[in-house]
């Protein structure tokens, strides 16, 4: 399928928020690697990862041959105690010029990792549908649209949460194919159901029998991840084409991002993470 807008994200070379994730990359390298198999444009990956300053920010992308796609921003929507909007308001201060970039919001426990998560009574998800209404109608006032992750370990992970997004708010999705088969929604079910509220998509491939174990328990999401739960396009049991073809097909023209979270123990050896990233991409363009 030609045309896809395709960008990188610096969670496939390792570089993750969670504190003790593992050894983290320098953003020069992994820069350098994105441009390296041709990807024009990427997400910010964690804070603090490129420059907080939006020139400056924009500066070191433009060096790199690269342009922004979007930021991941975990929020908490669900708490009484805490205004999400002023958390928005820093992220997107560093988002550069409007319309730049697109912010990719996850409903966030409030822990460090994303292991384990709290209960919602009804008035905590009446407060978290309404504080991702105002979390986009704050971002649409800045010239951003807002997208919501489904995301393992957050507020929003599996099947009935995600329609629970879809049916009492207005914010359009983030399609994770990754995080939404762990939370046991089809990824290309979605995209057909669905397809005009995604603005937004992460492509991910996800071996089944990972994703069970972590759905169900047995083992954390970081220890999914280290045993190999993401694999290069083509090389998992997600339907690939059938999502982007699900999304072609209603017109969706928007950025695909290849994320294919890994954690490195160590600084690699050889080529390191950017061979499956370009696996991934010889994957994409293979399809027709």
């Amino acid at each position: 399928m030609t045309g896809l807008r395709i960008a990188g994200a610096p969670i496939s070379w390792g570089v993750c928020e969670v504190p003790g994730w593992g050894y983290q990359l320098p953003a020069s390298r992994v820069l350098r690697e994105m441009r390296s198999v041709g990807l024009t444009a990427t997400e910010f990956g964690p804070a603090g990862y490129l420059p907080a300053d939006p020139a400056g920010r924009a500066g070191l992308l433009s060096r790199h041959g690269l342009t922004a796609a979007g930021g991941f921003v975990p929020v908490v929507l669900h708490d009484r105690a805490i205004d999400p909007v002023p958390e928005v308001d820093r992220a997107l201060d560093g988002f550069g010029p409007p319309g730049a970039a697109v912010l990719v919001l996850a409903a966030s426990t409030g822990r460090d990792s994303y292991e384990g998560r709290p209960a919602l009574d009804v008035a905590g998800w009446s407060r978290l549908l309404a504080n991702l209404d105002r979390a986009a109608a704050r971002a649409a006032e800045r010239g951003f649209t807002a997208t919501l992750h489904p995301h393992a370990g957050t507020m929003i992970e599996n099947t009935d949460e995600v329609l629970r997004v879809l049916d009492g708010s207005e914010i359009a999705l983030c399609l994770d194919t990754g995080h939404l088969l762990i939370g046991g929604t089809d990824p290309a079910a979605l995209a057909k159901q669905a397809a005009h509220r995604i603005g937004h998509v992460h492509l991910k491939d996800v071996r089944q029998a990972v994703a069970g174990r972590v759905r169900g328990g047995e083992i954390s999401y970081a220890e999914g991840v280290a045993a190999g739960l993401y694999q290069p396009l083509g090389q998992g049991d997600l339907d690939v084409a059938g999502v982007v073809g699900a999304l072609a097909a209603d017109g969706y023209q928007g950025w695909y991002v290849l994320e294919q979270d890994m954690i490195l123990r160590e600084p690699p050896g050889g080529e390191g993470p950017v061979a499956l990233v370009r696996q991934s991409l010889a994957y994409l363009g293979s399809l027709t």
